[in-house]
Order: C-alpha cells, then structure tokens, then sequence
C-alpha cells in the first residue's frame, strides 16, 4: 500500500485528503498541532477503512520538532510515496502599512519555512528510492497579489518558486513535484485570518458558492495518482463564480 504524509492534517483540504486517500487504499500519516483532533481522525478512518493510519502532533514551524518527530518514525513509514505540504494559513486583512509583525512572522514561518523544514526532511528518503510525489498547496494568491493581501500572498509566491526549484533539483532524482493552487475554499480559513471572529469569517462566502475541501482534495488525489511517467506541475482552481484573486461574481441578498 502507498503512503502519503499530509501537514496540516486537523481541518479542511488536510482532512478531506487524509480521508480521500485512507479510501483509496493509501496508508495515511497525519500531522497537526491539536492531538485530540489527530487522535479522532486516526481512530475513525482505521475504523472505516483498511489502511494504516500514523498521527504525529508537531507545529511545522518549529524545526527541531520537526526533525525529531520525522526522523523518529519507523522505517517502513519512512517510504514516503506523496508528501502533501498542506499545513499553511493567513492571518490578519491589513494594508503593508498597517499590518500587525507578529502576523508576518506567523505566515512566513508556517507557508514558507514549515513548507521547507518537512519537504528537507523527507526529500533524502525519496531520493534514497528514486521515487516520490511532492504536492504544494499554494493559493491563487501565489499567483497575483490582492488589496490587503501583501504578506499572505508574498508567502505563496514563494511557495510557488520554490516548487519550481524542486521540481528542477529533484528531476535527476525522478521524483515529482506539484503545485495545486486554489481559490477561495470555505475551510477554517477566514476563521483563523480573522482570529476566531466567526461572524466576519462568514462573510467571506456570502453569495455564491466556493469551492469545498473535498472538491480540492479530489484534484490532490487525480494529481497523484497519474501514470509515472506523467507530472502535473501545476493546478490552478477556483469557484464558477471566481475569476481570479479580485474578481467575484456574488449575488444579491
């Protein structure tokens, strides 16, 4: 059975997936920074499906927990097939000028620097075999940046050049190297941007329908289960109603 290891596990497209593939036949390990919710998670897809679930609860943006955790796993978990660097966030709405430093750090460290901390530990294994599939989930805000958006989008550009990097980098090593790049996805999202205000949070989707955790968790496992000779290196989806990072059609309540 294939392993994928998903960051970001406790919520949204991470959990969808998880799920998806768990399904599918895939062994699942799953990673996040709320115990409880991995501990749940674990024991109810062991008991809907036949695959092998490890949970481990660490914050990627801390980097000796994330060597620790990683490194500590056995070695037959370690064969690695997908790795889905998932775990990623915004926080706060402000113009540059405005903008809160503690939020900065947050994004960067969590979108950027986690991204690289679990993808550094994880790329020797692949290597080791020759084989593997890193999946990225950027944004379309990776793509073009939004009023207010500056640092969050700042984080998925960067995303964005770094997995053409290692998609360069890891070519003699034949090891795949996906971007899925989203538009607006009713998840956790807007909660956490907003800080737990759930009546601004709700706001976000008000008139038209976006798309679900599951629809991009579907593309995720189309992406990844391709022949091995093919690489889709980069997604871009959004809503009907999306056009791209500003352009919205809502309907009037």
């Amino acid at each position: 059975m294939p392993t994928i290891l998903i960051t970001g596990a406790t919520a949204g497209i991470g959990k969808a997936t998880a799920y998806l593939f768990a399904r599918h036949g895939w062994n699942v390990i799953i990673t996040g920074r709320r115990a409880d919710r991995l501990k749940q998670m674990e024991e109810e897809i062991q008991s809907l499906t036949n695959s092998k679930v490890l949970s481990l609860c660490f914050d990627v943006r801390n980097r000796n927990d994330v060597i620790n955790y990683l490194n500590s796993l056995p070695h037959d978990w370690k064969k690695i097939d997908v790795l889905l660097n998932n775990a990623g966030l915004a926080q706060g709405l402000s113009t540059i000028q405005e903008g809160n430093i503690d939020d900065w750090e947050t994004m960067i460290d969590t979108n950027v620097k986690g991204l690289l901390y679990v993808s550094r530990a994880v790329m020797p294994w692949m290597i080791e075999r020759k084989q593997g599939h890193i999946i990225n989930l950027s944004s379309i805000a990776g793509k073009e940046a939004y009023p207010k958006g500056n640092v969050y989008c700042s984080t998925k550009f960067a995303v964005d050049a770094i997995t053409k990097s290692m998609r360069i980098d890891l070519l003699e090593h034949g090891i795949k190297v996906t971007s899925i790049n989203p538009g607006a996805v009713d998840t956790e999202f807007s909660l956490i941007r907003f800080k737990g205000d759930a009546e601004r949070a709700s706001k976000t989707y008000k008139g038209y329908e976006p798309l679900h955790a599951q629809d991009v968790a579907e593309v995720i496992y189309f992406a990844a289960t391709r022949p091995p000779h093919v690489c889709l290196n980069e997604i871009i989806l959004t809503p009907l109603a999306q056009a791209n990072t500003s352009q919205m059609i809502k309907k009037a309540e």
